[in-house]
Formats: C-alpha cells, sequence, structure tokens
C-alpha cells in the first residue's frame, strides 16, 4: 500500500504493476445529492485519516450494465471520483485526464479498456480518469423555480471541470506536473473535451486535448425543455425543479429510459427516432457558450494543442449492437434525410460511392459520418483555420472474415490507445483475440498519444492554416486486404450543424 496526501486528506493505493500505482475512488466534489442535488458540484469534506482508495468508487445513476464494469446501485451517492495511476517515484511526468463516453447516459471511469496501467508504465504518464454525473441528473434540464436555487445546465460539464481543478491542485503528489496536462474523450467524453476547451470556467486547466470520435451537435435550450417536459411525465411528477428534484434517481432513469423507448417506436418523431439519445450539453449561453464546433471555428480555445480521430466505420457498432433504428427502405432512408435535413444529392452521391450496398449500409455510412466523422474532421480543420495546433488521424483497423468481419467501428480504437486491447472485456469491439500486429498497432497508438500529451507532437505534421494536411491512419501492417473507403467529405460540403431542435 501506497500512501499519497491531498488538499483534502491522505489516499492509500495499491501497486498494480511492479511500477505503477493505482489510487481509485478518490473524491473531487461532495455526493451530488440531497440539497447538492442539480447543483454545481460542492467542495468535499476533509478527512484526516488515510481513505482507502484501492476499489472503484460508485457510479453515477444509469441503467446500463456494461462488460466488466461495475453497474449503478440505488443509493451510490458519492459518485464524483476519479482514478490516477501514475509510475513509481514519478515526478513531473505529463498527466492525461480521461473522459468517457456514453452518451451522455452511461458509462464509468471502472471500465476495463480505460484502465490506465499501461499508458502510465509505457508511456511515461500520469492517468487520470473522471466519474461524472450523466442522464437526467448530469445534463437534464432543470426549470427556475421562483426563489429557489440556482439548477445549472451541463451539470456534468461542470463536474468535469471540478475534476480538473482537482488536479490542478493536487496532481503533484502522484509526480503529474500541473502546468502540462492534456483532456481525453471519445465520443460524449470527446465532444465533452471540445466543450471544455470553449468553456471559460475550464480555462487554462489543460493545455491540450485528444477528442476520438467527437459527436455533434448539442442540444439547443429549447430541445432540453422539451426532454424534461417528457421526462417528468414519463415520472409521472410536475417539470418543476422541486417537483424533479424529489423524484428519486432511479425514477428520473427509469422515465429516461421509456421516453428513448418512445422515441424509438415512433417512426414519426423526427430526429430521436434513429438512435435515441436524449440528453448531450446545452448551448446555454452560460456554462456552454455555443455548440464547440462554432466556438472553435470563433477562435475559442485555439490555445489548446487538438488531436482529433475518428473511425471510418463508425455507426456499424449502433447496428451491431441493436440501438439504432433497422432502415432497409428507400422510404425509410429518404425520411430519415429529411428529418435530419440532409443537402439534396447527398444519398445519390453516397450510392454512387457505394454501388449495390444494402439500404441498411448505406444509412450507416450516412448516419457514422454525420455525427462522428464529419463533425470531428470540422472540429480539427475549424481549430486549425482560427490559429490553433490541429492534428488529424483515422482509425481503419478492419479486415474480411465470417460474416461482417472485422469492423473500423465506435469504441474500437480505445482499447488499442490504452494498451488494454488483449482484455476479454474488449474482444467483441476488436472482433475476436487480437493479433501481433494489433500489438504493433497498440504499441504506436499508445505512443502517439504519450508523445502528444509530452510535448504537442504525435508525430505527425499538424493541419495548416487552411485546415488541410495529413491524416495518421491507423490501421495494422499486415492488413493488406483493406481496400480505401470510399471518400465523402466532399458530400457534406452545403450542410451546416447547428443545435438541434425540438
Amino acid at each position: 500500500m501506497v500512501v499519497f496526501r491531498t488538499n483534502d486528506g491522505p489516499v492509500r493505493g495499491r501497486r498494480v504493476a511492479d511500477d505503477v500505482v493505482a489510487v481509485l475512488g478518490i473524491p473531487y466534489a461532495a455526493p451530488p445529492f440531497g440539497a447538492a442535488r442539480f447543483r454545481e458540484p460542492l467542495p468535499v469534506e476533509p478527512w484526516t485519516q488515510a481513505r482507502d482508495c484501492t476499489r472503484f468508487g460508485p457510479v453515477a445513476p444509469q441503467s446500463a450494465e456494461l462488460p466488466g464494469a461495475p453497474s449503478w446501485s440505488p443509493g451510490d451517492e458519492d459518485v464524483l471520483t476519479l482514478n490516477v495511476w501514475a509510475p513509481a517515484g514519478a515526478t513531473s511526468l505529463p498527466v492525461l485526464v480521461w473522459i468517457h463516453g456514453g452518451a451522455y447516459t452511461f458509462g464509468s471511469s471502472a471500465q476495463p479498456d480505460f484502465d490506465g496501467t499501461a499508458l502510465a508504465r509505457d508511456g511515461g504518464l500520469v492517468v487520470v480518469t473522471v466519474n461524472y454525473r450523466v442522464g437526467f441528473e448530469g445534463f437534464g434540464h432543470v426549470p427556475v423555480d421562483e426563489d429557489g436555487p440556482r439548477h445549472p445546465d451541463n451539470r456534468g460539464l461542470l463536474d468535469q471541470v471540478a475534476a480538473l481543478r482537482w488536479v490542478r491542485e493536487n496532481i503533484g503528489a502522484f509526480g503529474g506536473d500541473p502546468d502540462n496536462v492534456t483532456a481525453a474523450g471519445q465520443s460524449a467524453g470527446a465532444t465533452s473535451v471540445a466543450a471544455l476547451m470553449v468553456m471559460d470556467r475550464a480555462r487554462g486547466l489543460f493545455r491540450r486535448a485528444i477528442a476520438h470520435s467527437a459527436v455533434g451537435p448539442c442540444w439547443s435550450a429549447g430541445l432540453a425543455r422539451e426532454i424534461t417536459a417528457r421526462v417528468a411525465a414519463a415520472a409521472g411528477v410536475p417539470a418543476t425543479a422541486a417537483a424533479l428534484a424529489a423524484a428519486s434517481p432511479e425514477a428520473l432513469v427509469a422515465a429516461s429510459d421509456a421516453v428513448v423507448d418512445d422515441y424509438r417506436r415512433d417512426p414519426a418523431s423526427g430526429h430521436l427516432h434513429y438512435d435515441p439519445v436524449i440528453y448531450a450539453p446545452v448551448a446555454d449561453g452560460d456554462v456552454l457558450p455555443a455548440d464547440p464546433l462554432a466556438a472553435v471555428a470563433a477562435g475559442a480555445g485555439r490555445e489548446v494543442d487538438l488531436l482529433v480521430c475518428h473511425t471510418t466505420q463508425e455507426y456499424w457498432l449502433m447496428d451491431a449492437v441493436g440501438s439504432s433504428a433497422d432502415i432497409t427502405t428507400g422510404e425509410q432512408l429518404a425520411r430519415f434525410a429529411a428529418d435530419f435535413a440532409l443537402p439534396d444529392g447527398l444519398l445519390a452521391g453516397y450510392r454512387d460511392l457505394m454501388p449495390g450496398a444494402p439500404v441498411l449500409d448505406l444509412h450507416l455510412a450516412v448516419y457514422g459520418d454525420l455525427l462522428f466523422a464529419e463533425y470531428s474532421s470540422r472540429l480539427g480543420e475549424a481549430h486549425a483555420r482560427a490559429g490553433g495546433r490541429a492534428f488529424m488521424s483515422r482509425f481503419d483497423r478492419r479486415s474480411p472474415g465470417a460474416g461482417d468481419g472485422v469492423r473500423a467501428w465506435h469504441c474500437a480504437d480505445v482499447p488499442l490507445a490504452f494498451g488494454n486491447h488483449r482484455l476479454a472485456a474488449v474482444e467483441f469491439l476488436l472482433g475476436g483475440r487480437p493479433s501481433p500486429a494489433d500489438d504493433h498497432l497498440s504499441r504506436r497508438m499508445l505512443s502517439a498519444w504519450a508523445q502528444f500529451a509530452q510535448a504537442g507532437r504525435p508525430g505527425w505534421r499538424p493541419l495548416d492554416a487552411t485546415g488541410s494536411g495529413p491524416a495518421r491512419i491507423w490501421a495494422p501492417d499486415d492488413d493488406g486486404a483493406r481496400t480505401p473507403l470510399p471518400d465523402t467529405r466532399s458530400l457534406w460540403r452545403e450542410f451546416d450543424y447547428r443545435p438541434l431542435e425540438p
């Protein structure tokens, strides 16, 4: 056992490898329940005796049960915790702070693919992973009650800011350099990182950002209000701050799941029918000034170096796990295009580039580009044009085989970048057991993250001032069967991302 002293009190971790110590479940803010519910994160109560930090902290309220990770138990309240992996005897090492994804609704820092041991040992980093409020607790809009306490939107983002402040104030005790912090995340975590880049409250808390598969755009205030009205109705309570605060966390989790199911069952419910994600950052003009893409394009966060990545077949994962609508007819595909106001000719362009492809494949390709690939690419390009340093990469590990073979789909890049690709819990993401070529790919990806966190240079040139430049392609060296996928970027030229409306 190893003891470290934080500003709140001593914490006791354990060695997880000969040269790495893990300190798990450290509170960075008070439990966000009772009088603190729906409020900005509050300071923790200090302690004097060494706190046992050898296990992950509780998971934030959610209904998801993820492979190898703990589930939420009603009654668990100390959910604002973080974890630190540090090389033994570390001094002034770069710090990587990981913000997990999960559609702003589920997930935690305890997922096996987020274990920081390999990054700390092989990358020479101090690694921090963060739990934050998800679902209604973290991102649901709470109406203003006259003379009542303030319940800001984007509470999950405010939790992340509080975690970064904790890092600023305490990471030196673990051998990290508080002036060399990289905020990193994937999917909802990547967009959270992009939001943090443009938030005044997060300014100066990190100098670099890694965004894998950023998803956009964010919600409008009007859509956030509509979601709250639906969730409140499903919970059987008025849509007021007092009534929502009186509803139990499990009641709001169940109500949120019911609203998702309603959208999923109703083809006439618009853009939320196709893969109902009902929570997201809100462009409220206060915590989050605007959609991150628009704010980055206007020059916000230009002082932060940015490394962007997306996978080349993002949305095939959602089809594989059954979370997306089954779009199999031309009529359904046309309705999908109308619901998202896609440019005229975009579907025809995909058909030309994917001759003979089934309608479902066309839908998956278009939706993956809409949500992830195009938004991520624009984020990097806009940052470069606004005067920031931006590096682009794409994950294209795929190969033919039984069924559809191995897809370069959403989330498959994360365990390789963390060096956790040989864990049994991630075999589904990788399409089976990894090969020696995957070991080499993992070492290269981990090294790129480490070099970027150390000095802002992942190993290839940044985009130039016009947003043009090379993109590193991540694929195994022996992937000779991999043929290039069609380049669809030009088809999106007329599409404009705006906060989603009801």
